[in-house]
């Protein structure tokens, strides 16, 4: 699946991509198995703790039916150490031509953020039309992506940030959106307490959205 995977596989195989943050490495293993047992297999772990890339690379050893992959990728270095760990695909906050660069050399798919119209067409004019709209909420939610319906009917979004299972219903009916991302289906308390059977009913419920 590695060499064949693109951008748009990786939107569409669920309504919603899990955002991941874990503090230990023990936690990687049985979450993913949570998730995957309610047929969620893109996971995006992101690089926001010390073990991000520990729990990438387990995850990826020893959980085959998971798609992983990189979150809070913000450079070619951050990128290229996702793809050593055995992330699948790469998510970033925002956009640069260095990081687009990095990742079509990597053959790694890119989410890329944007939240303006010229982020867009700076993504565009490098080949990237499936991008993850960033800070959702807070830049413009359901009304921006309304907006760009017209001058971006080509591009198709995943917007992240302030997205919950209450709301997410409302951004999966949009045209342009193919699924959204949140961390609603990892909650820091479950973690910690090891609870995977409440993990794997967030995350069947969240399967069972639709668009």
């Amino acid at each position: 699946m590695a060499v064949t995977l693109t951008a748009l596989d990786v939107m569409s195989d669920a309504p919603v991509i899990p955002v991941i943050v874990l503090t230990e490495v023990s936690q990687a293993v049985p979450l993913a198995r949570a998730l995957v047992d309610a047929g969620i297999r893109m996971l995006e772990v992101t690089l926001r703790t010390p073990v991000a890339l520990a729990c990438i690379e387990a995850i990826a050893r020893e959980v085959p039916q998971a798609v992983v992959g990189a979150g809070t990728v913000r450079g070619p270095a951050d990128a290229q150490a996702a793809a050593m760990a055995g992330a699948l695909f790469v998510v970033s906050p925002g956009y640069t031509h260095a990081l687009g660069r990095a990742c079509h050399d990597l053959q790694l798919p890119l989410l890329p953020g944007v939240a303006t119209a010229s982020e867009i067409m700076a993504a565009q004019e490098d080949g990237y039309t499936a991008l993850k709209f960033f800070p959702a909420m807070q830049a413009g939610g359901l009304a921006m992506l309304r907006a760009w319906k017209g001058p971006f009917a080509d591009v198709k979004f995943c917007p992240t940030g302030g997205i919950t299972a209450a709301n997410a219903g409302e951004f999966l009916a949009l045209d342009n959106v193919l699924c959204v991302g949140g961390s609603w289906l990892s909650p820091a308390d479950a973690l910690a307490q090891g609870d995977w059977p409440r993990i794997t009913r967030l995350a069947r419920q969240a399967r069972e959205l639709k668009a």
